[in-house]
């Protein structure tokens, strides 16, 4: 059995959280999810690195500026899913009708939008948007996305 890949000695993580509304259902789903219906969504994003040893930067003695990890996921995912619904490519029924409501804000996937395959979307699209400025590594280590306060998938890299 192999064992856990784990960060190199004196690595850090840090975790910024972001929250946003959407909406989505499971179209095959037995009980209530096939619905249409919407969540208040929970992301955690953990990056792992180390610490910036640059005397006088912005950032020094940080992973990553809290305000920056915040900043790269607004921009390449949380604007892009808040206040929108997030519908499989092949839900037929449902992306009918969203496209006949003008300047509906519609997020089309090519998977069914459960928590977990929201959560391996998430973690793709954010991956290459995280790097180091100051040299040495910098790795999007684990996206959390809560769909309910009970309920949440992890994917991690």
């Amino acid at each position: 059995m192999s064992s856990p890949t784990r960060p190199a000695p004196g690595t850090i993580s840090v975790t910024r959280r972001l929250e946003f509304d959407a909406g989505h259902r499971i179209p095959d789903h037995r009980s209530q999810c096939r619905n249409m219906h919407g969540h208040r969504y929970v992301l955690e994003v953990t990056l792992e690195g180390q610490v910036i040893d640059a005397p006088g930067a912005s950032d020094n003695g940080m992973v990553m500026d809290f305000s920056d990890i915040k900043a790269i996921a607004n921009e390449h995912l949380v604007g892009h899913w808040d206040h929108a619904f997030l519908v499989y490519a092949g839900d037929a029924a449902v992306r009918g009708f969203l496209d006949s409501l003008p300047g509906h804000k519609t997020v089309v996937l090519d998977r069914i939008p459960t928590v977990e395959n929201l959560a391996r979307i998430a973690f793709d699209i954010l991956r290459p948007h995280y790097h180091r400025q100051f040299g040495g590594d910098l790795r999007l280590a684990r996206v959390r996305l809560y769909e309910t306060p009970n309920c949440w998938a992890d994917c991690e890299g």
